[in-house]
């Protein structure tokens, strides 16, 4: 990442800000298959009552890149995080797909201005406005 991208451009990753916080308050706690690091405060720091923990992406900054085992221990829900415990992730968690919106894979339901096919009838349930 170039010096300009890390002062000016906080979605691709940390910024200047972010690493110098991170170099000195952070504590290395483990990373994801996707080479996300993720980090908590060395000293005990707490925000609201809960320890301070944050991730570093491995390229753009985007949520869904988290894996639920890692969710999980970024915000609280659990205390000890995943490089620490055996994990098994339940078979309806999926790995992480890209988000699809704006490209050909996106999703059209039926009846769509982009998918195939006609909505089906309202119900009766919907009554349209008359002005």
């Amino acid at each position: 990442m170039s010096l300009f991208s890390e002062i000016f451009i906080w979605w691709h990753g940390q910024t200047m800000g972010t690493r110098f916080y991170t170099w000195k308050y952070g504590k290395f706690v483990g990373n994801d298959d996707q080479g996300n690091r993720y980090f908590e405060s060395a000293k005990g720091e707490k925000l609201a009552g809960y320890p301070r923990r944050w991730v570093l992406y491995n390229g753009y900054a985007d949520a869904s890149r988290v894996p639920p085992e890692w969710h999980g221990w970024l915000h609280n829900t659990v205390p000890t995080p995943p490089t620490e415990e055996n994990y098994i992730a339940k078979p309806w968690q999926l790995p992480h797909t890209q988000n699809a919106t704006g490209t050909s894979s996106a999703y059209h339901p039926k009846g769509s201005i982009m998918g195939s096919g006609a909505r089906a009838k309202a119900t009766g349930d919907y009554e349209a406005w008359k002005p």
